[in-house]
């Protein structure tokens, strides 16, 4: 059993059921602050600088912070990745799909915490602090958005389901598959070409892809197949459940068959047998 499974198995009741529609609603109080008084979003935004001077709050509402301004474009993307999202919580399961959204935030951020070390330290070579001054991560804070976590969940879903089709433009049938790739050359592009904020952006808010699917040797049990298939086995094993809850050790009636039979456990008996009313007192107590 991988580290996986044991996290689920040990806090998998606590896993959140259609994050999807919660990120939804983060932003949608983003938007509505925007409406009311967009400078607001300038204290709620991911600025680590701000959050070591005491406004700790950052480390949260950034996720209500819209990565773009409001149109109805903005209404067709936020359904879309809804869809997605769903999707993937239905194939994964919710603790999977809780893991893989919250692992990215919080490398989110890691990585804005990790700029703000390397540019009061100097790791960076040109001191961007002394270009930008403290504008600096008032800047780099709107770039530390949820928009890469957000593509993290087209690319899991092109991952997981590489063959569905996709209407580009809403007309162009694509495999998805193909638009991953398109994004993922581009990311790659915008890595190696842009600043060093957009470095640290891509490279935390994406890390939970990479974890999940490119450093995986054995990526199987994201496949279609296998989704499937565990799927069909966990329907099996409730199906299964629903069984004889109660059977008598004697004559095999159960509870089932046979509704209207009281059971009961021995108490004299070593170990856990189970009798029905006709053969509770009648037995011959099992001793081990």
């Amino acid at each position: 059993m991988n580290l996986r499974s044991k996290m689920e198995q040990k806090w998998g009741k606590y896993a959140i059921h259609n994050l999807s529609l919660y990120l939804i609603i983060c932003y949608g109080f983003g938007y509505a602050i925007s409406f009311v008084n967009s400078d607001f979003l300038n204290y709620l935004t991911l600025n680590p600088n701000a959050i070591l001077h005491g406004q700790i709050w950052r480390i949260i509402t950034w996720l209500i912070v819209p990565p773009s301004g409001f149109s109805i474009f903005t209404v067709i993307m936020l359904y879309f990745y809804y869809s997605l999202g769903t999707a993937l919580e239905r194939a994964w399961g919710a603790f999977q799909y809780n893991l893989y959204i919250f692992s990215g935030m919080i490398f989110t951020v890691i990585g804005s915490f990790l700029l703000l070390l390397c540019v009061e330290t100097g790791l960076l070579g040109a001191n961007e602090l002394a270009v930008y001054g403290d504008e600096f991560y008032k800047m780099a804070a709107y770039y530390f958005s949820t928009y890469y976590v957000n593509m993290s969940i087209f690319l899991a879903f092109a991952a997981t389901f590489p063959d569905i089709q996709v209407l580009l433009m809403f007309v162009i049938p694509v495999k998805v598959k193909w638009l991953g790739m398109v994004y993922g050359v581009m990311l790659v592009y915008d890595f190696f070409s842009g600043t060093y904020i957009s470095k640290f952006v891509i490279a935390a808010s994406l890390l939970n892809f990479l974890l999940t699917f490119l450093l995986r040797r054995n990526m199987s049990h994201l496949s279609p197949k296998q989704i499937k298939r565990r799927t069909e086995y966990k329907r099996q094993v409730r199906a299964s459940e629903r069984v004889a809850k109660h059977k008598c050790a004697i004559c095999g009636r159960t509870s089932e068959t046979n509704p209207e039979l009281d059971f009961r456990f021995c108490s004299k008996c070593d170990g856990n047998y189970e009798y029905c009313q006709d053969h509770l007192f009648t037995h011959e107590h099992i001793k081990k």
